[in-house]
Order: C-alpha cells, then sequence, then structure tokens
C-alpha cells in the first residue's frame, strides 16, 4: 500500500509541476509557432486547462495577474495532503 500512496502522491505532484509551468508560460506573450516546443506548450495548456478554469469561473483576474491559478495551486497542495493522509490511515 506504501507504494500506491507514493504513487497518488508523486501524480499531485507531476500535476502541481505543470500548473506552475502554466502559470509560467502565462508571461511569454506568444507561444511557439511550430516544433517541440509548440507541442510542449500545448501539451501543458490541454493538461491544465480543465482544472485551471474551475477555479476562473469563481475568481476573476486582477488586472493581468489571474489569482486563480495561485488558488488552484494552493488547493491542490490541499487535495494532495488530504488524500494521502486518508490512504495513510486506511493502510494503517
Amino acid at each position: 500500500m506504501d507504494t500506491f500512496i507514493q504513487y497518488v502522491n508523486a501524480l499531485f505532484v507531476v500535476f502541481l509541476i505543470l500548473v506552475l509551468i502554466r502559470m509560467l508560460m502565462s508571461w511569454v506573450p506568444h507561444p511557439p509557432i511550430s516544433g517541440v516546443l509548440r507541442t510542449l506548450w500545448d501539451f501543458v495548456h490541454q493538461t491544465t486547462e480543465w482544472y485551471l478554469r474551475i477555479f476562473r469561473k469563481f475568481i476573476p483576474p486582477i488586472g493581468i495577474l489571474d489569482v486563480s491559478a495561485i488558488v488552484a495551486i494552493i488547493m491542490l497542495m490541499v487535495a494532495n495532503n488530504v488524500v494521502v493522509r486518508v490512504l495513510q490511515q486506511i493502510s494503517g
């Protein structure tokens, strides 16, 4: 069961990193036109958009700042802690 808990935790960490990369990408004015960078850009965008869209519905941007991404990261970290602790308690 410990391996499963580590796997779940790793999935949260990977998704958290993708959301952080997405936040950094928002500072780039124009996405790459083609090539490997465009593929990576599209992958990060498509992987995180569904999650960030949830928070954008409730938290509008303040000027040029997208505060919803910060709230999304905090919620992801809280969810990670809750899920891992519940799994640890289940496994004993």
